[in-house]
C-alpha cells in the first residue's frame, strides 16, 4: 500500500515513526500520525489544518494528546463513561504516577516492543492508514495523500479524532476546506 502514497503522505508516516521514537513509545499510534501531520508545513493536509487554525493551537493539541497518553490512550469520552461507573481515571493515574513516576501508566520504556530498528504500528494507526486508502478510493484519487490521512484521523473514533474535534477540526470542516470551495467554520 505504501507505494500508493504521495511524497507528502510518506513524509507523514515517516514523521510518525520519528514522533514515536522521540516519545519512547513502543508502537506508532494514530496520535503520532496527527503530530507528524501537524509538523509538516507542506501538503494538502497541512494546508487544511492551517486553514482551520490548528497551526496556532499546536501546543494545545500536543497537550491534549499527552493527557490522553497519560490515561493509557483512553479518550475523554471513555474516561467519562468509566466515571459514570464510579471509576475515576484521573485518580488512578495520579496514584500510579505518585508511586511510580509521571508516565508510568503510558509504558514509556525505550527500546521495548520492537526489533531490528523498526517500530511496529498499532492497530489504531493501521486502521487510520487503511481508512485513508478507502477515502482516496471513494474520492477516485489515484494516490493516497496527507489530506486522506487527515480525513481518516477525523473519521475514525479515538483520541486523535476527539482532540481534533475539540479544536474544531472535523471530517466535515476538512472536507469543506479541501473540496468545498468555501470557507470552513471551526467551533
Amino acid at each position: 500500500m505504501f507505494e500508493r502514497f504521495t511524497e507528502d503522505a510518506r513524509s507523514v508516516v515517516e514523521g510518525a515513526v520519528e514522533q514515536c521514537e522521540r516519545s519512547g513509545a513502543q508502537t506508532v499510534d494514530a496520535e503520532h500520525l496527527l503530530l507528524a501531520l501537524m509538523d509538516r508545513g507542506a501538503g494538502k493536509g497541512a494546508f487544511a489544518l492551517a486553514a482551520l487554525g490548528l497551526a496556532e493551537r499546536a501546543e494545545s493539541v500536543a497537550g491534549a494528546l499527552e493527557e490522553a497518553r497519560r490515561r493509557v490512550g483512553l479518550s475523554q469520552a471513555e474516561a467519562d463513561a468509566l466515571a459514570g461507573l464510579g471509576i475515576d481515571v484521573a485518580e488512578i493515574v495520579s496514584r500510579v504516577e505518585e508511586a511510580h513516576g509521571v508516565g508510568a501508566m503510558a509504558g514509556d520504556q525505550k527500546d521495548r516492543g520492537w526489533w531490528g530498528g523498526h517500530r511496529s504500528f498499532s492497530q489504531g494507526a493501521k486502521d487510520v492508514l487503511e481508512k485513508s486508502l478507502r477515502i482516496a478510493v471513494a474520492r477516485r484519487d489515484r494516490r493516497i495523500g496527507d489530506e486522506h490521512i487527515l480525513l481518516a484521523l477525523t473519521a475514525r473514533p479515538g483520541v486523535a479524532a476527539e482532540v481534533l474535534a475539540d479544536h474544531g477540526v472535523t471530517y466535515e470542516s476538512v472536507t469543506r476546506v479541501l473540496y468545498g470551495g468555501g470557507e470552513a467554520k471551526t467551533g
